[in-house]
């Protein structure tokens, strides 16, 4: 497979555009705060996850950003119909930093297990990127903007993580249909004498 290039291409940016889509139209699924949680439950973060798990840690990525820097302009993508930089920079900052962070996470670890694309990696990927990662910066978030203690933002960071440890199964169970359907998304694996690995897509 050849190094993808360091400038995104003409089909690197249509993926990128169709999954900043995909986490928008998630977005159409009603957002809970359980509990009177400052933080919503939405269910936008599978779409984070897939794109990781399908374009990739660069791709990925951006694909969040592009997203992100959508809603800062005031578009209301987010669950609930909600946007603006306000909402952004509110108490759910760190769960919007851990999704451009868990993106490339999931995506990274996706490409380090490298062609054929398998369930329980895969799931592994999703979990530590989508998941760790996400809820480690959306704590620190809440302890900043919503004026949490550490005990406190655990607490109710609690109530997304088995929603989105099930996230995390479909994100490996879709991600698995696509890669089966278009396996040249991901690098081959290689001899130990082969050339490096190709850059991070």
């Amino acid at each position: 497979m050849s190094r993808t290039p360091a400038v995104p291409d003409s089909r690197d940016i249509a993926m990128i555009a169709v999954f900043a889509g995909v986490v928008a139209a998630l977005g159409l699924i009603p957002a809970l705060s359980p509990f009177g949680s400052p933080v919503p439950i939405t269910a936008q973060t599978l779409g984070v996850m897939l794109a990781g798990a399908i374009l990739g840690p660069r791709r990925g990525a951006l694909a969040v950003l592009l997203f992100l820097a959508l809603v800062a302009l005031g578009l209301p993508l987010l669950a609930g119909g909600r946007g603006g930089l306000g909402i952004l920079a509110g108490t759910s900052i760190g769960y919007f930093v851990g999704w451009v962070v868990g993106a490339f996470v999931v995506g990274a670890l996706t490409y380090a297990f490298r062609a054929p694309y398998r369930l329980l990696p895969g799931l592994l990927a999703a979990l530590v990127g989508g998941v760790v990662v996400i809820h480690a910066l959306g704590i620190v978030g809440m302890i900043l903007r919503a004026d949490l203690s550490l005990g406190a933002a655990v607490k109710v960071d609690l109530l997304f993580i088995p929603g989105d440890v099930a996230k995390a199964v479909i994100c490996a169970l879709v991600a698995r249909g696509v890669h089966a359907a278009y396996p040249g998304l991901l690098p081959e694996r290689r001899s130990r004498s082969a050339e490096p690995a190709d850059a991070l897509r």
